[in-house]
């Protein structure tokens, strides 16, 4: 049996500091959840649930399901303060292989794709609050339109890729400013809407009744799926437990904080859209803070909202670059992936190999997929590992290795385990094909450890 304290030793020159402390940790949860899915994914749900009181209602659930993995990653998180997250946890409390796994996972779906999904999310604001841009007369026909957006988007990762590069200091005095400035844009607009816009919560009923049978559940499965994606980071600060300072109270603290301060602001984002705008104009719109906007204020508002989304998006983005490559330089630290991803800038003191290839494989992904296939392709996949995870308290607290014991256990982690697992059956009835392709993702990884393993086998 796998022991927590059964840790890979750090040479000096390989090693990260612990600097952070619990306001930037706390940050960098904000920011990396309050992504692209708040600002894009409401009207998709209404497409499919029809219902503005079921929608804000899973929104709240989806929240408290969150809290619930904040509490047994702050657990895990105290127990095994280490780069990697699931990584760290997986490969320490069961085996190995499932550790690479969750990092292989994470190297395609938790970040690489996070940060195209980002960036891609950012051009299509900024493209909407500017229409010239997409067409400066370089092409002809509607190629331009599409190759500028994508331009856009990889502009914009290489220039957070070179900024952490830089050091961790000022990526996270970016971040700071990044996640303020974020929180200010949703405070304020929710404020304004209901102070000064012309909206109703009459909307709040204008909707048939919702079924609740099979095929409604299934609906309710898929649409969890997607709101668990734009919680998804609610785990981020377990990310970098190698760089927290006094990890025992700075991470729980930090995973709990950041997580009840975006249920609330989800929350009360989504009360914005419905009171702006009537159910059947929301359904299938993807820039659905920008309509919300121009129903209350008016076209003039709407373009100053799509840039301001478009910036607010930086703050997720960089957070993901942030985030990933301390899970590939805690792979490669242990032996199974490659062996200079786990260099650290003796001079900035970060995995800056591991960040470029994170830079590298985002770009890559901006080119092969649309933000809407990005989006489907995510959701899965970044349910599966933390389920294992979290069952990774039960046995530390059996085995008496938990630095703090927090509340809510066993409740909590039984409730997200439970919760989790059946998303995943609803949303493979509902998109199997899309389930599969995860799946597969994940599976591939198998013969990739069992290459590195034998790269790494000593002779004889």
């Amino acid at each position: 049996m796998n022991s927590v304290t059964n840790t890979t030793s750090e040479p000096s020159a390989h090693t990260l500091q612990r600097k952070l402390g619990l306001f930037p940790l706390t940050n960098i949860v904000i920011a990396n959840m309050i992504g692209a899915g708040i600002f894009t994914t409401s009207g998709l749900l209404m497409k499919d649930l029809h219902h503005p009181v079921v929608m804000l209602a899973l929104w709240l659930f989806g929240g408290l399901i969150a809290l619930c993995g904040a509490l047994s990653y702050g657990e895990l998180g105290a127990a095994i303060p280490h780069a990697g997250g699931e990584y760290a946890f997986l490969s320490r409390l069961y085996h190995p292989i499932l550790g690479f796994l969750s990092g292989w996972v994470s190297f395609f779906v938790g970040f690489s794709a996070p940060i195209a999904a980002s960036a891609i999310g950012f051009s299509e604001y900024l493209t909407r609050a500017f229409p010239g841009l997409l067409h400066p007369g370089l092409l002809s026909g509607p190629l331009e339109a599409t190759l500028m957006k994508k331009l856009y988007a990889v502009l914009i990762i290489a220039a957070f890729t070179f900024l952490h590069t830089r050091g961790l200091e000022a990526g996270a005095r970016v971040q700071n400013a990044l996640t303020g400035l974020k929180i200010l844009l949703i405070v304020g607009l929710v404020a304004a809407g209901f102070a000064f816009g012309k909206g109703s919560l009459a909307h709040l009923t204008a909707a048939a009744p919702f079924r609740f049978d099979f095929a409604g559940i299934k609906t309710m499965g898929l649409s969890l799926m997607w709101i668990m994606f734009a919680y998804s980071g609610w785990n981020a600060s377990a990310y970098i437990g190698s760089e927290v300072r006094d990890p025992s109270r700075n991470l729980p603290r930090s995973l709990l904080l950041g997580t009840a301060i975006v249920m609330v602001l989800y929350t009360a984002l989504n009360l914005f859209y419905i009171y702006a705008i009537p159910p059947a104009q929301m359904e299938g719109v993807i820039s659905v803070a920008g309509l919300a906007a121009g129903n209350l204020f008016g076209r003039s508002a709407e373009t100053v909202l799509s840039l301001l989304i478009s910036f607010a998006l930086f703050s997720s983005l960089s957070a993901y670059l942030i985030l990933g490559p301390r899970v590939y330089y805690s792979m490669a630290r242990d032996g199974i992936f490659f062996k200079s991803i786990a260099y650290v800038d003796p001079k900035c003191g970060v995995p800056s190999r591991s960040i470029l290839l994170q830079g590298g494989i985002a770009v890559v992904m901006v080119f092969l997929g649309t933000f809407e296939q990005l989006l489907t392709y995510m959701g899965f996949s970044l349910g599966i590992f933390p389920l294992l995870a979290v069952f990774g308290v039960f046995k530390l607290r059996r085995s008496g290795q938990s630095a703090v014991k927090l509340p809510g256990y066993p409740i909590a982690s039984a409730v997200y385990i439970t919760v989790g697992a059946s998303i995943l059956v609803l949303s493979f009835l509902r998109q199997p094909v899309e389930s599969l392709v995860a799946i597969a993702t994940a599976l591939a990884g198998i013969p990739v450890y069992l290459f590195f393993k034998r790269s790494t086998r000593p002779a004889g």
